[in-house]
């Protein structure tokens, strides 16, 4: 018996116990996972006859599908590598990725042939084009299925090193870098997971987040693992996001903070009977207890924080609340479930200072996250430079900047880059976000440093207002003069429509920040 430690052997739980099971929900498609894993050894035959062969790479751009839930195991189980795109990265960027990445075959959703059609005279290695519906002129999807067998057996040599995914980070001052994901690594953090969370086979998933990003593509290994049932929403759209999770019974779920957002401001949000959620993952940002409160008080279910990066697979810690910490204040509940919060079975998490050294665990005294865990990267796809910094001294060391108190909590108070630093002092971009988010009519925020010729830089807040209220600069600069020191308070304010978004809904910080330091050299931090 091959006792790898691979995915592949969630795919063989649920086919062996939970054959007769609905486990994918997909609009009008309902797979049991018997059928689920029968496709999923069609599309490894099918790959086989294409003539991908071993440790050969299979792109994948679109949206949330049963097709990609099946690539995270057919692909993996016949021992080639899955590379999830982001649908919203430019022609160049993915033309990097997938020649980066050697990429062999690319599958692809009907909306996206004009974007495949300008990538095609610069990927000279991909070989093969499928389209996840008829009439492209390429090869269609289900008729490679259908002319493929069902029986498939894994090779039984896959080692747990083997890469089995592969994953590239968004890039923000070089190109993107792949992040290689063994056997290992998805097999362990399917387990750490599944025991941190008590992922159960009454479990009712919804895929909210895009299953090619950090915080949607472990679902596939734990929802399965454990028997619980995959529900796919293309993309997020607030109103159809409330009637799955009314009809489908949806027991978890996972937003970033503006997914929230948009979820409490529907406008028929009352209408909809959301009883059976127990509760939901906030995370890709930064979060506040105020939108805890509102989540528990206006949605009728618990949310907690959670913390992970793509090069950790991706989760390292939620923010559960310990048993003998239930009796704290409503207040302290909040706060602490808008935590990155507790490391999962499995992780160890320390914050270091600039010389690699332990911060105390008093709550205040911020250092870097480190993370040591079976869970982290392989490394960088062909930057053995990068990887080793990254990874010295035994620790992978994220980049994001963190206090721990006394009983384990983590909270994130900034990436390395978003700390502003004005006339010598760091100050937390977060921080002042959550003081403007305190303010009852804001509806999104991001703070941003600015060039000063004084301080050197300066916070500034750029806002979005509810709709229907009104606030003005000056009336919220008063607002966080309550709430912050002088010196963290925004020197300025500027009122948006809407901010721009990443394919999560996160708000890009890059984005906002390039006009305002435009002629201005990069900062080092």
């Amino acid at each position: 018996m091959n006792l790898t430690l691979t995915p592949i052997r969630f795919l063989e739980r649920a086919r062996q116990l939970f054959a007769n099971k609905v486990g994918i929900v997909d609009g009008d498609v309902r797979l049991t996972y018997g059928q689920y894993a029968e496709r999923c050894n069609q599309l490894s035959n099918a790959l086989a006859a294409l003539g991908i062969r071993r440790g050969q790479c299979v792109a994948w751009l679109g949206y949330n599908s049963h097709e990609l839930l099946e690539a995270y195991y057919g692909v993996v189980q016949m021992g080639a590598v899955l590379l999830p795109l982001n649908i919203r990265l430019t022609p160049q960027e993915l033309a990097f990725i997938l020649n980066d990445a050697e990429t062999v075959a690319l599958f692809y959703n009907r909306d996206f042939a004009p974007l495949v059609e300008a990538l095609r005279p610069h990927v000279p290695g991909v070989k093969h084009y499928v389209a996840l519906e008829p009439g492209t002129g390429d090869a269609y999807y289900e008729d490679l299925l259908r002319a493929a067998g069902a029986d498939f057996t894994p090779p039984a040599d896959i080692k747990d090193d083997d890469l089995a995914e592969l994953f590239y980070t968004s890039g923000t001052t070089a190109n993107p870098k792949g992040v290689m994901m063994t056997h290992r690594n998805l097999y362990l953090h399917a387990l750490q997971v599944m025991a941190g969370s008590a992922i159960k086979d009454i479990n009712v998933q919804l895929h909210t987040i895009p299953l090619f990003h950090v915080n949607g593509w472990g679902t596939p290994h734990t929802i399965t693992g454990g028997g619980a049932r995959h529900v796919i929403v293309r993309k997020f759209d607030p109103t159809e996001v409330l009637d799955i999770i009314q009809r489908e019974r949806v027991t978890h779920f996972s937003m970033v903070p503006t997914m929230a957002v948009a979820l409490l401001n529907h406008p028929k949000v009352a209408d909809y009977d959301l009883s059976s959620v127990e509760f939901v993952g906030i995370g890709g940002a930064a979060s506040h207890a105020g939108l805890m409160r509102s989540i528990e008080e206006k949605l009728g279910f618990r949310a907690y924080g959670g913390y992970g990066l793509t090069e950790t697979t991706p989760v390292l810690t939620f923010s559960y609340i310990k048993e003998h910490l239930s009796d704290i204040s409503e207040d302290e509940r909040y706060r602490r479930q808008a935590m990155a919060g507790y490391p999962m079975p499995g992780v160890t998490l320390d914050i270091f200072d600039g010389n690699d050294q332990p911060v105390a665990h008093d709550g205040t005294s911020v250092g870097e996250v480190v993370v040591r865990a079976d869970n982290v990267m392989a490394g960088y796809w062909k930057q053995p430079e990068d990887t080793a910094n990254v990874m010295r001294g035994g620790w992978f060391h994220t980049g994001d900047m963190a206090v721990i108190d006394e009983e384990g909590y983590v909270l994130i108070v900034d990436r390395k880059k978003d700390i502003i630093i004005s006339g010598g002092e760091n100050i937390a971009s977060i921080e002042i976000e959550t003081a403007v988010y305190a303010h009852p009519a804001v509806l999104e925020c991001a703070v941003i440093a600015i060039p000063d010729e004084k301080w050197g830089e300066v916070a500034k807040a750029l806002v979005v207002v509810k709709p229907g209220q009104s606030l003005t600069a000056d009336e919220l600069v008063a607002h966080c003069r309550g709430r912050l020191p002088g010196f963290k308070v925004p020197k300025s304010i500027e009122f948006f429509d809407a901010l721009p978004k990443g394919g999560t809904g996160k708000i890009l910080k890059k984005e906002l920040r390039e006009k305002y330091w435009e002629g201005y050299e990069k900062r080092v931090h």
